[in-house]
Formats: C-alpha cells, structure tokens, sequence
C-alpha cells in the first residue's frame, strides 16, 4: 500500500502531432504524488526515463519480491530517508520501442516534448517548485535522455541521475552492431526488417540487437526522405564496415559534446552517475569517462560502481533519488 498515490494526467503535444512514424500525440503523464500533498509543498519534481523497450508504466510494474520505483521512494519518504518530492513519469516512446529521448525527422521532438511541454505542464498542474526545483533521472537508454536534456537545455533542470546510461559509443554500442548487420540480411534488408518488427516485435537471436539499432539510428542519424525507418545505418550492410552514419552516432554520445559538458557543469546542483562492475554493455566504462569528464568541466559529481550487470538494477533508485531532493532543496 502506498503512503502517497498514483494520478494519470493526460497531455495533448502540439510537438508530437503529426509526427512521422504515427505515433499518438495525445498521451498519459503518470505521477507520484507524496503523502499529504494537498497539505504540503511546493514540491520538487523528478522526471524518471525508462530504458530501451520500456515506458512510463514499467516504473509501476509490479515486482513480485521487491517495491517498484515508486513504491520504494513512498516508502523512504514514510521512513523519514527522503524529502517528500513528485514523481513524473512521461510517456516518450515509439513505435521502434524507443526515441532516444531527443529530437529527429525520423521519430518526432521527443526532446522538445520533455523540455518545452510536460515539465511546464507539470508545473501548471502540481504544487511544484518550478524549474528551480527540477530533476530528471534515467536508467540505460533513460540515463542518456537525461544526461542530453540537461546537457542541450542548460537550466531545464538543476540536477541529474544517470544509472548506466549511454555514453562512450566506441566501447558500449559499436559491439552489437554486426548482430544488427546478421538480423537486417536475414530479414531481406532494414526496411525488411522494419516491417517485420513492427508487427509483433523483434525474433531470433539478433533482432533486439537490430531493434536498438534501427532505433537508435532513427534518433542519430535520421533520413526523412528515405523509406521507413528514415535513417542512415552505421555500417555498410554487406560488409558491416562502418561508414558515415557511425561518425553521425558519434555526434550524439555524450562525451563528444564537450560544450553540452560544460554547460551542465555550471547549470546543475549535482549529477549522480552509476553502473554496475559487471554491465554487459560496458557501461562502467562509459560511467567512469563520464565521471572523469564532468569533474574535469567543474560539476559537482558522486560516481558509485556497485556489483552487478545492466538489468534488474532498478533499485539504484533508492540511492538516487533522496540524493536528488537533498540537492533540489538546498538553498
């Protein structure tokens, strides 16, 4: 039983109608609301991104040994381990099981949709602190959203959690990029492939490897004028050699973005990074440049390797959350 409750908002984008792949413009905005919100506040807010292949209801999926995310900040807010805060959970997918979080001809703004439409319509529908007030947290594909918005919009909020998220492309993306090469040919090509998974997801032993990476070539390195899914691959799909679109990915990973870098160094209270000492992807590694970078541009950073891999690792949040609040409320 929660302490405090789930409320279903629901947002019309003016951004994300019309967008190309179809997707609805119209969407829900699920929120944790503390204990004894109506009596309190004004409230910080911390906007949670799911990973790849997930959305704003995973957050709530029920676990059956362990609290969800919610759950478990409800519980630390009773116990008296966290300042009571507003959860935002936004739905940012698509039909490719996820947009990156950012902006592209080929999916849709999903980045202005965050920034300039659900975090000023929370602040209009909730007793929140405002921008001031703001933080936005993240695992894998999630962490990258969070750590890019923070990065590309300097004051949209002042801090950020990324649990493993995506960064140093060379070391955590380029490895499975021959699985999607195998996937696309035995599918008869990537819009062959596109078709395919779109009708009841990705199958066989490479195709969710072809799925983030359609997907995330969409979000890189889009081509509206292509056939769907509108973008360039990283890689010659004979060869598996790669090419200019690699060089388009490498323009996103948060390391390259040495500006972006600084800028969130000197618009954010703090940024909490962490990864598992096992993660399959090699995120540590990415966490740990990450780490290095950010100090080095002057930001206030805790980094935390705990043991583990990539999945299952949802309950970081109990460390990162209270850590957030603590920095939205310090005056």
């Amino acid at each position: 039983m929660l302490h405090g409750r789930i409320a279903t908002l629901r947002h019309e984008s003016r951004c994300l109608k019309d967008n190309p792949l179809g997707d609805p413009h119209v969407r829900e905005v699920l929120v944790y609301l503390p204990p004894d919100y109506e009596q309190g506040g004004p409230y910080p807010t911390i906007t949670l991104l799911p990973g790849f292949a997930a959305n704003h209801r995973s957050m709530l999926g029920f676990k059956p040994f362990e609290p969800n995310t919610a759950e478990r900040f409800d519980r630390q807010i009773a116990a008296g381990a966290s300042a009571p805060a507003i959860l935002v959970m936004p739905d940012c997918t698509n039909r490719w099981a996820g947009s990156q979080f950012l902006d592209s001809e080929a999916t849709g703004r999903y980045q202005t949709y965050l920034a300039e439409e659900i975090l000023p319509f929370i602040d209009e529908e909730l007793n929140t602190l405002g921008a001031e007030g703001r933080a936005i947290a993240g695992r894998s594909s999630g962490g990258f959203g969070a750590l890019r918005l923070a990065m590309d919009r300097p004051g949209t909020v002042a801090a950020v959690a990324s649990h493993a998220g995506d960064a140093a492309f060379e070391v955590s993306m380029r490895p499975m990029l021959h699985h999607a090469a195998i996937a696309y040919e035995a599918a008869g090509g990537l819009e062959a492939f596109a078709a395919k998974v779109a009708d009841g997801g990705p199958k066989g032993p490479f195709a969710f490897d072809g799925l983030i990476v359609m997907a995330c070539s969409a979000a890189y390195a889009a081509e509206p004028g292509a056939p769907a899914p509108h973008c360039a691959l990283p890689f010659d799909p004979k060869t598996a050699v790669l090419n200019e679109g690699w060089d388009r990915w490498l323009a996103h990973d948060p390391l390259g973005r040495l500006a972006g870098l600084k800028a969130a160094a000197e618009s954010l209270r703090t940024v909490f990074l962490d990864a598992g000492d096992a993660d399959e992807h090699g995120l540590h590694f990415a966490a740990r440049m990450l780490f290095e970078a950010l100090r080095e541009a002057g930001a206030t950073v805790t980094y935390e390797e705990f043991s583990g891999g990539h999945r299952g690792t949802s309950y970081r949040y109990g460390t990162s959350l209270p850590l957030l609040v603590d920095a939205l409320r310090a005056d």
